[in-house]
């Protein structure tokens, strides 16, 4: 894929590319009212909720069209240099948007998450040069990001971007949507060129956790942020609590460090690359330790089936992750993340000796 760099939309390369705005455009005072705010402050991509799909019917589900025509009005106010980003899901929305002169278009992750919808927008996108950008559909599937990413760009959109918004989940967590920050870094790996997005409001569910996570896809090399802001978040006639002011979020950003992704310091790299060095070193003593206690699992396994003793117990499993858990923090590591390690390698254990319970005795001709 060649895809343009969105990146273009950066004025200063030491500044992320931001689009924020509400999340709903609920009457056109309050749009103006928060957008002059944000223009004011220094950003001049600007977003807003037409249409809202809901989990629920008969809760608020967008303005429609009369809100384009409010953006409209909104854009001739502030000058030619606003942008403004919308969110579509159906071929009549995007035509919709294209009426009203919307310079972005975004693909939602409830739409994402159905190719037949992403193929009728990128249909519907044929012949248009517009920016588009994808989030990730609320499952954790990369392939089915990429594919989405695919449908818009086979439909002659050069400019695709990607917006990490978070992945819906089981598990509790202190965020509205788990980051899963692996996925998108795999994605950018995938496809170099993507510029990548990310959606702190929608990962964290909560104004609080906005910073930190914004922070954080600074750190790990991302091109921008989508952020919503209201005039008024308190009162706000959807996703409240991850709104924030204008005010609010120039404080954020003004706090925000960009980091640069390289260094032309010699004595810097040549460090780095001793450090990396030893770390391939330690990967290569992990790998051969795994090697090690798979074979020692089988062993087991085999053992288990001459003495017809089922693969699983769960006293074992639970001995396993109260151990674990007390050398984890013993030892200065985070408990979690070795509970997420030990339950990939107990996984593979099982299957692996699922597979020796299994297998058919070879019986020699004599």
């Amino acid at each position: 894929m060649q895809i343009d760099q969105l990146n273009t939309w950066r004025k200063d390369s030491k500044k992320p590319f931001v689009m924020a705005g509400p999340c709903s455009a609920e009457s056109e005072e309050q749009l103006f009212e928060t957008s002059k705010a944000l223009y004011e402050s220094g950003i001049s991509v600007l977003r807003a909720g037409v249409w809202k799909p809901r989990t629920r019917p008969n809760t608020f589900e967008g303005i429609g069209v009369d809100a384009l025509k409010w953006i409209q009005n909104i854009k001739q106010e502030l000058g030619p240099d606003v942008q403004f980003g919308v969110e579509v899901a159906t071929p009549q929305h995007v035509e919709e948007s294209l009426k009203h002169g919307i310079d972005i278009l975004w693909v939602g992750a409830r739409t994402s998450v159905n190719p037949f919808a992403v193929q009728d927008i990128a249909d519907s996108l044929k012949g248009v040069d517009v920016p588009v950008l994808i989030k990730n559909p609320i499952n954790p599937d990369l392939a089915l990001w990429i594919g989405a990413i695919e449908r818009i760009y086979q439909a002659g959109i050069k400019k695709v971007g990607a917006i990490h918004r978070g992945f819906s989940s089981h598990k509790k967590s202190k965020f509205r949507n788990i980051p899963s920050w692996q996925i998108p870094l795999e994605l950018k790996r995938e496809i170099p060129e993507m510029p990548l997005i990310c959606d702190p409001s929608h990962i964290a569910g909560n104004s609080d956790f906005i910073y930190d996570i914004s922070q954080k896809a600074m750190d790990l090399n991302y091109d921008g942020l989508i952020i919503e802001s209201h005039r008024d978040p308190k009162n706000a006639w959807s996703d409240a609590k991850q709104q924030v002011t204008p005010a609010h979020l120039t404080e954020i950003l003004s706090q925000l460090k960009v980091r640069d992704p390289k260094s032309d310091n010699k004595d810097f790299n040549s460090h780095l690359t001793e450090l990396r060095e030893k770390i391939d070193q330690v990967d290569h003593d992990i790998f051969n330790i795994l090697s090690e206690r798979m074979h020692l699992v089988e062993e087991i396994g085999q053992y288990k089936k001459e003495n017809n003793v089922t693969v699983f117990q769960v006293n074992r499993w639970n001995e396993i992750l109260k151990t674990r858990a007390e050398w984890a923090h013993e030892l200065g590591l985070n408990e979690e993340f070795m509970a997420d390690l030990f339950t990939l390698i107990h996984d593979a254990s099982i299957r692996r000796q699922t597979q020796i319970m299994n297998q058919e005795e070879v019986v020699e001709n004599a």
